[in-house]
C-alpha cells in the first residue's frame, strides 16, 4: 500500500513537472519596433543590376492601433466608423517609386507565404528567416497570394536595404 501510495505520489511529481515545462505561444503578433533606420513601403520589384540587387520601392506611412484609429478619423470622417479596420491604416500621398540597393546579405523576415503550392495550407509563421534569393523567387510567383500586396519594413543603412520584414496584415 505505501508502495502504491509513494508510485501515485511520484507519477503526480513528475505529471506536474513535465506541465512546468510546457511553454505557450510566445510568438504572437508583436508591432515591428520603429527606429530612424527603419521605413515602411510597398516593393514592387526586385532586379539584378551592375552585380548587385535592387528594389523598387513605394514608401507608405504605416499606423497601428489608437495612432491608426486617429488618422483613420481625420481622414475617413464621414465613413460612419470610429475606428481603423483590422487595426491599421495606411497613408500613401507620394506613390513616387524609389530604387534601393539590398545588401549582399539583407536579412529577410517572413510572416506568411505560400510555403507548400496550396495556397489553403498558408500559415502564419512570426518572423520566420528565409534567404534573401528565396525572398526574391516569393516575389516573382505570380500565385493567388501575391507578396507585393503586402507592405514591408526595409531597415537601411548607409543607402543599403539589410532587412526586410514582412508586414502581417489581419
Amino acid at each position: 500500500m505505501v508502495n502504491k501510495m509513494l508510485i501515485s505520489l511520484v507519477a503526480v511529481l513528475f505529471g506536474f513537472m513535465s506541465f512546468g515545462s510546457i511553454q505557450a505561444n510566445t510568438y504572437e503578433y508583436t508591432p515591428v519596433p520603429k527606429d530612424e533606420n527603419t521605413r515602411v513601403a510597398y516593393v514592387g520589384a526586385i532586379y539584378q543590376e551592375d552585380g548587385g540587387y535592387y528594389a523598387d520601392a513605394d514608401f507608405i506611412e504605416w499606423y497601428e492601433g489608437e495612432a491608426a484609429n486617429a488618422i483613420f478619423r481625420e481622414r475617413e470622417a464621414d465613413s460612419g466608423m470610429d475606428e481603423a479596420p483590422d487595426g491599421y491604416y495606411i497613408v500613401n500621398d507620394d506613390t513616387t517609386v524609389e530604387r534601393l540597393k539590398l545588401a549582399p546579405d539583407a536579412q529577410v523576415f517572413m510572416q506568411i507565404y505560400d510555403r507548400t503550392g496550396d495556397i489553403a495550407e498558408a500559415d502564419t509563421v512570426w518572423n520566420e528567416q528565409i534567404s534573401l534569393d528565396k525572398f526574391l523567387a516569393l516575389l516573382e510567383d505570380d500565385s493567388a497570394m501575391n507578396l507585393r500586396d503586402y507592405p514591408y519594413h526595409l531597415s537601411i543603412v548607409n543607402g543599403v536595404v539589410v532587412k526586410i520584414t514582412q508586414q502581417f496584415l489581419p
